[in-house]
């Protein structure tokens, strides 16, 4: 079993049983209904299995604004990015004096589950802005997503009919419950967690593998939720890493399985957020490589890994991995970062994602020393075929 408990101590499932859901069913044909977002319904789902334990709903102005102010919800545990739900003046108009509402991913669709409201606030887009993404511009996509989200915001504790449906991937959806079985299974005592929503290049291979040399298995944890249109798809992605363990990955240290979430693009925030649910998940260990959850020029290169020291020994119990940009060195004759190879620029293979994306669409492998074949030719036939960004 993972020495690691969930954060706050308690794993929380969120999924009524079969007579519940009956209940919440009928229950919420008959309350208002509010239409939630892609990422919204990925934070519904998230929060449904547990991944973003201690949450048991979507949270109220005192978490809201601590987290902003503090990194830490009310109660003093460590938290980056609120988790709320959004409603515009129309949507709260509405919901008028309803003590619960029904949440419904379209307007023809069944509830999949009923907030029991405990309050409406008003949002401080800009507040929140800087404080989650460091920045009000509209060009980064998470403050885009946050000005296209509702001004008000609907509080209150999570009761879950059914998670949404999903037709992809089925094999690889574990819950947090489900992952720390398949640990123990395993035997596996010590877990490191590799987030990812990009194909795997080999600096991100070597990385994982060094940190496979002091804990017992990895886990490779893609996120599937909402991304840019520009990021490659999930089912490339998959494809990617399907063809990467089948070849060089031993199968008895190492697995995958799909992270709902949405992106938020939040650079080192989003760094804290995604080590929090991967201890939920049941991992140890956190790999935090170069520009974590980065996108653009909004974050310093190891800004991610520096906000860590920000928190108390031990409070967030889970171990950062850090590393520096990793890359093949011609004179190592091998993999190595700064930290390990003496030689300069000149002599390691470092290509730009601009050129590797253009390489890949004259049909052209970048060199193997950056990129595994099998990989590479997969991202080939899906940049043929419209699919690869």
């Amino acid at each position: 079993m993972p020495t690691i408990d969930p954060h706050g101590g308690t794993l929380h499932n969120l999924v009524a049983d079969e007579a519940t859901a009956g209940a919440l069913r009928d229950e919420a044909r008959n309350l208002p209904k509010l239409v939630v977002s892609d990422r919204e319904l990925a934070d519904l789902e998230m929060l449904a299995v547990g991944a973003l334990s201690p949450l048991t709903g979507f949270q109220g102005e005192a978490d809201y604004d601590s987290i902003l102010e503090t990194m830490h919800l009310a109660d003093g545990r460590a938290w980056t990015i609120p988790v709320t739900l959004s409603v515009d003046e129309d949507g709260a108009h509405r919901l008028g004096g309803a003590e619960a509402v029904g949440l419904t991913p379209a307007e023809d669709a069944e509830p999949l589950a009923v907030v029991r409201i405990s309050e409406l606030f008003k949002r401080d887009r800009a507040k929140e802005a800087r404080s989650v993404f460091g920045t009000e511009d509209l060009a980064h996509p998470g403050v885009q997503a946050l000005h296209d989200a509702g001004d008000r915001c609907v509080a209150g504790t999570l009761e879950v009919i059914g998670l949404p449906m999903h037709d992809d991937f089925l094999q690889y959806r574990k819950t947090p419950a489900e992952t720390r079985a398949e640990f123990e299974r395993r035997g596996w005592r010590t877990v490191v967690g590799f987030q990812t929503r990009n194909p795997i290049h080999r600096a991100h291979e070597y990385l994982q593998k060094c940190a496979l040399e002091i804990v017992d298995g990895l886990l490779v944890h893609p996120l599937v939720g909402a991304t840019k249109a520009d990021d490659v798809p999930p089912d490339v992605r998959m494809r990617c890493y399907e063809a990467l363990f089948d070849g060089y990955y031993p199968k008895d240290r190492a697995m995958v399985s799909v992270f709902p979430a949405a992106m938020r693009y939040a650079g080192p925030k989003e760094a804290i957020w995604h080590a929090i649910c991967r201890k939920n998940y049941g991992c140890t260990h956190f790999i935090v490589g170069r520009d974590h959850a980065g996108v653009g020029d909004y974050y310093g290169t190891y800004e991610a890994q520096e906000i860590f020291e920000r928190f108390q020994p031990g409070e967030l119990g889970i171990t950062p991995l850090m590393f520096e940009h990793s890359f093949w060195c011609n004179r190592c004759e091998g993999m190595a970062s700064p930290k390990t190879c003496p030689h300069g620029e000149e002599h390691r293979v470092s290509l730009s994602g601009t050129k590797v994306r253009e390489m890949l669409r004259n049909g052209e492998r970048p060199p193997q020393e950056f990129s595994r074949p099998e990989v590479a030719d997969i991202l080939i036939d899906a940049m043929r075929e419209g699919g690869a960004g």
